[in-house]
This record gives C-alpha cells, structure tokens and sequence, in this order.
C-alpha cells in the first residue's frame, strides 16, 4: 500500500517531476485493505470500442454511457442492473450531462460539432445545437440558463441557451480547453485551460472571463471536479499524472498527489467523503476529503482503460464503464466495504 502524501504548495514544484515520473516508471501499486469491493461486471453489449464521459440521472436511477466507438449513448438502469435503452446517432459521442431541473440529457456529438438534447423518458433526440470546434465536457449555469461546452481543440467555450436551444457565445481560452464545471457556491464556469496550465473563471451573467489562475505542479490539467462543500477544485493532470487540490477560498494550489497513468474523470462521494480518480492506465485512486485537508487512501486496479467513474450517492456505489473486458464491453461496479 502507498503512504499517504500531504505535499503543501511550496514543495509542489519540487515533487512534482519526481513524483510523476516514479508513478509511470513503477506502475501504481494496488491496495491489499482498499475501501472498496467489486460487486458486479454487467455486460454493455455494442462494440469493443471507447467509452466516455457518463452522467446519472438519480431520479429515474439511469447511468448515461457515452459509448463514443459506437456513437450511440447506453441507458443503464442502476436498479436493475442492466440496460435498458440506446440513444443512436450520436456522432463520436463524448460528454454527457443530466440536467434534472430541465428534465434533460446533453451529448456532445464531436463527429458532428453539435450538442444533442435527449429526452429521458421517451430516449429521444429532442434537439440539435451546432457548436463548432471539437465538443468534450459539459457544464450547467442554472441561473443563467446556459450551458458550457468545452471546444477542446479550438480553446473555446461553446456557450448554449437551453430556453432556444442555440448557441449565443463562443468564448475564447487562449489554449486547448480541458474539462469544465458549474460552481454553485460562485454561481462561475471553471474551465480548465490544458496548454496553459490554468483555472479560468467565467461569468455566465456576461460570458466574459474574469480572472485566470495559474496552477503550480499542473501539466495537461483535463480533469476537473468542484466540491462546493469543502471548497476544493480537483484537477487531474494527464500530462504528469499528478492530482492537483486548488483551493476555492484562496483560489491557489494547495496540495499535489501522484495517480495512475493518464488521469481523466474524478467523481465524489459526498457521504463517505471519498475521492475518486480514473486513469486510462486501469488504476482509481482513492482520497479522503475533510474539511481543509486531502489525504491519499491507495490506488484500487479496476480494469483496462477504466477512465471514467461515476458515485451513486445514494447506494455509495461506483461505476467504471469499461470497453474490453475479456471480449466484451462491461460496466464494472464497486461499493464500500462495511
């Protein structure tokens, strides 16, 4: 088992390369005790091909799987515990959103440089929003009625109106756009800017960008997670597989930990205060998040290419969409030990 490591701001400079480079050279260690189990491995069906971002729709308990390889999105009934629907035709499908408030589900069709609204009750295409640009991850402003689509390789920020379904913003980076999310104690857009190594902040009352923040130990940051509870950004690294702790109060970098192999989805559970970090290379690693410190618990082997993780919080399960199992595109679960 990895100690923990608390690596405070001034030394994130001088750990960072270290760290990361013994993480790629030694692999990352599995933990014996880990705070997890495996429970299930659901077949997906379709084809072996890449699996993406995936959104849970708690209310209806469906898990939406972007199955990109397929350009379809999977329904996956949490309850049941199989799937029960496909979304077709969503061309080279990356990110997806589930917008419980607008009754919604949001696909970025990256083949097609559109943004696809879906219903969930019927599991029909509503809407089509051309975005330009190379479409990824998904953020919701609900005061503004807008949502934020990172154009990853144009460094812009696609902004829609849901009320007319059409885009009104482009809103430009100055860099390749990583992953992006809503604030709701701010009521800001926080994107990642990955050739930069910065945080931006925009403000979806004008669309404007209001203050850059540079992020010490950060290399390719894509991954992003907000926890409005202990005022924390998390931001995966993929291009020194480090995960970087940000500060929300201060807005300055806090504390850096070594993850698997190309980092990418984090997801949070807010009942067991757990941390999770999916990597390309098959690890999770898992943190625990108290008030004003994060601190390592181990790294757990999922599977191969288990880069997205998705917390139920209701049932404290974890999901890792995988997309070849020995043959088969399955749907790995876990849940904590007791």
């Amino acid at each position: 088992m990895r100690r923990a490591y608390a690596v405070t701001l001034l030394a994130i400079s001088a750990v960072t390369t270290a760290l990361g480079g013994a993480a790629r050279a030694q692999g990352m260690p599995v933990q014996a005790n880990a705070p997890i189990e495996k429970v299930a491995d659901v077949p997906l069906g379709g084809g072996t091909t890449r699996l993406d971002y995936a959104s849970l729709d708690s209310g209806r308990h469906l898990l939406f799987i972007a199955h990109l390889g397929d350009s379809e999105v999977i329904v996956f009934d949490v309850q049941a515990s199989r799937v029960v629907g496909r979304v077709a035709d969503v061309s080279s499908v990356h990110g997806v959103l589930v917008v419980p408030e607008l009754n919604l589900v949001y696909a970025t069709a990256t083949g097609k440089s559109e943004v696809t609204a879906i219903d969930p009750a019927t599991l029909t295409v509503i809407a089509h929003v051309p975005t330009g640009g190379y479409p990824d991850g998904l953020a919701y402003a609900p005061d503004a009625h807008k949502l934020y689509v990172s154009d990853e390789m144009g460094g812009n920020e696609a902004v829609i109106d849901v009320r007319t379904n059409k885009r009104v913003a482009s809103i430009a980076l100055g860099g390749e756009a990583g992953n992006t999310q809503y604030d709701p104690v701010t009521k800001r857009i926080f994107v990642n800017v990955q050739t930069r190594n910065q945080l931006v902040e925009i403000d979806p009352a004008t669309d404007r960008i209001v203050a850059r923040y540079d992020v010490p130990g950060a290399k390719g940051n894509h991954g992003l997670l907000i926890d409005p509870e202990h005022r924390f950004a998390f931001i995966a690294c993929e291009g020194n597989d480090m995960l970087v702790v940000f500060d929300m109060r201060t807005m300055r970098a806090v504390s850096s930990f070594p993850v698997g192999d190309d980092p990418d989805v984090l997801a949070y559970d807010p009942g067991f205060h757990y941390l999770y970090v999916a990597s390309e290379s098959g690890p999770v690693s898992v943190f625990r998040v108290a008030a004003a410190t994060v601190t390592k618990i181990g790294d757990i082997r999922v599977g191969p290419s288990a880069h997205v993780v998705v917390v139920d919080p209701a049932t404290h399960r974890t999901y890792f969409p995988l997309k070849n199992l020995d043959g088969r595109t399955a749907l790995r679960i876990f849940e904590p030990r007791q």
